[in-house]
């Protein structure tokens, strides 16, 4: 049993400790860390599972990114970490839907990531080569996007970048957030 709640800033620690052991340490080398380097995650999007005992268990955050030359903003879902010992117990499938929800309802039109298909497309993300969008160096086969409201990608193509590399009115949300 587990519980999905906002994190608290004594969170921080066990956030990092939980991200260690689900990526290990060199984790920031990732493609999708440089993405979001630098930028705060949207604390209203940011979520954790906790267990029985209120150890953190699960956590999930979302980083505001910029596609293509017009900057059209998205969120990038990530990182998505469950304690190694608890995979496959739905936590991740629970962060993940309770938090798409809340960006839907607070607005947001896309969502973009670097995962395993095998994971995130029964959630509901579709191959994001398909709308014509990439993230530099990564496999195609791992980026993934979803549509948070119809046609939200129909006039989005490009390169994911980081947000602070386009110009308003994506730059926008990450200055509202801290």
């Amino acid at each position: 049993m587990y519980t999905i709640t906002s994190p608290v800033p004594g969170d921080g620690t066990a956030i990092t400790a939980l991200l260690d052991r689900a990526f290990g340490v060199d984790r920031a080398r990732r493609i999708s860390y440089r993405l979001r380097d630098g930028i705060p995650a949207i604390p209203a999007l940011s979520r954790i599972a906790r267990d029985a005992s209120g150890r953190v268990v699960g956590s999930i955050a979302y980083t505001p990114v910029a596609i293509g030359p017009a900057g059209d903003e998205a969120l990038l879902l990530g990182p998505l970490a469950v304690d190694p010992t608890l995979r496959g117990h739905g936590i991740g499938r629970t962060l993940v839907g309770a938090t798409l929800a809340l960006a839907r309802a607070l607005g947001y039109r896309r969502v973009v990531l670097v995962g395993d298909p095998a994971y995130y497309r029964p959630l509901g993300f579709e191959p994001a080569a398909r709308f014509g969008i990439t993230v530099e160096g990564e496999s195609p086969d791992r980026v993934q996007a979803m549509a948070l409201e119809p046609d939200a990608f129909e006039t989005v193509t490009g390169a994911v970048g980081r947000i602070d590399d386009f110009p308003s009115p994506a730059r926008q949300a990450t200055e509202a957030c801290g």
